[in-house]
């Protein structure tokens, strides 16, 4: 690649490569699928209220943000301290995999790239995981 090609290149955010707020919507959207329906998550599912949709408002918001796109769950509800607000929830070793699981179907489903689905499942199983641990008192 010449120094002007690289020049040309423009640089999308994996916000922007997830189809922006629409996009992420309908990945969460598909999330709440999953969860409702797979009984591997049916523990998870219970956790949650029974209208999924301030649920799905926060995950949504809380990925934008994450995925370098507008910081709207600051916007609408403060400051992000994920494993603090997960912390009255029992999470565990099957509690984590369950919502990863959802997540990996979610993604599954959407018109990714390959690449941007293994980005987004390996960088979500971070959280997943910190919150798994704070849950069992390892932090």
């Amino acid at each position: 690649m010449t120094d002007n090609e690289q020049d040309n290149r423009v640089e999308i955010t994996p916000y922007q490569a997830a189809g922006g707020l629409e996009g992420l919507t309908k990945l969460v959207d598909e999330f709440y699928a999953q969860m409702d329906t797979l009984p591997e998550a049916q523990t998870i599912r219970n956790m949650h209220p029974k209208d999924l949709s301030t649920s799905r408002k926060k995950l949504t918001y809380f990925l934008s943000g994450w995925l370098s796109g507008p910081a709207l769950f600051q916007q609408h509800y403060g400051p992000i301290n994920i494993p603090g607000v997960h912390k009255r929830f029992p999470i565990g070793y099957e509690e984590r995999d369950a919502w990863l699981l959802c997540m990996q179907r979610a993604l599954a489903a959407q018109p990714y790239s390959d690449e941007l689905k293994n980005y987004l499942l390996t960088s979500l199983s971070i959280p997943a995981e910190r919150i798994r641990q704070v849950n069992a008192g390892e932090f």
